[in-house]
């Protein structure tokens, strides 16, 4: 597949603008993590402007996100509740014998509006037809974004993994995780989408 200058241009804005977006939130939670309580607050305030700009203040409304950020959060937050009874992970520096930080469920469902609205930037701008384009191009976004911003939190203190094969604190089985995890809820949605016969980007096959 031969993409044109405007889209190779295009594609690159994207990836960059998401790189920073993603870098920003990393070294904030990074920082502060021994204040977990005011980065959930902050979270969880920027939760409340995101719903009302989107959804209580707007006629036209994306429920594919809104549903997608919920299954996420509540599957992110009984992932984490594993891995760390199981001692996968732990998280540093929280209070009175917390395993989970409070900023948690927030990220997680940030962490899916990121590689919802990335997606759809990308398959715009690459002008992806195919539903296996679309599915690979999911896959890449899922492996390597989470896995970027896990790598700066890491090494910022917040968390360690006890798996092995660890790239830069980060293990490999957390990546497949991360992208079976995506992949799972990619799934559900578009069950949903069809069912529904919503027009979304992700999950219409145009081909």
């Amino acid at each position: 597949m031969a993409f044109t200058k405007n889209q190779k241009k295009e594609t690159f804005k994207a990836l960059a603008i998401a790189t920073v977006k993603i870098t920003i939130p990393g070294i904030i939670i990074g920082v502060f993590h021994e204040y977990d309580f005011w980065v959930g607050l902050l979270l969880f305030s920027y939760l409340l402007v995101f719903l009302y700009r989107n959804y209580l203040n707007r006629i036209s409304k994306n429920w594919v996100l809104l549903i997608g950020m919920i299954i996420t959060g509540i599957l992110g937050i009984c992932a984490e509740i594993w891995g760390v009874t199981n001692g996968f992970w732990e998280y540093h520096d929280l209070t009175n014998n917390r395993q989970l930080p409070y900023w948690l469920p927030f990220a997680w469902m940030f962490a899916f509006r990121f590689i919802y609205v990335l997606e759809t930037k990308l398959i715009v701008s690459l002008q992806l037809k195919k539903m296996s384009h679309k599915t690979w191009l999911a896959i890449c976004i899922a492996a390597f974004f989470p896995a970027y911003g896990e790598v700066i939190t890491i090494n910022l203190g917040v968390w360690t993994y006890s798996w092995p094969y660890q790239f830069l604190g980060v293990p490999l089985y957390a990546v497949l995780c991360l992208v079976a995890l995506h992949m799972g809820i990619n799934f559900l949605l578009s069950i949903w989408v069809k069912k529904k016969q919503l027009k979304d980007p992700i999950f219409i096959n145009e081909d």
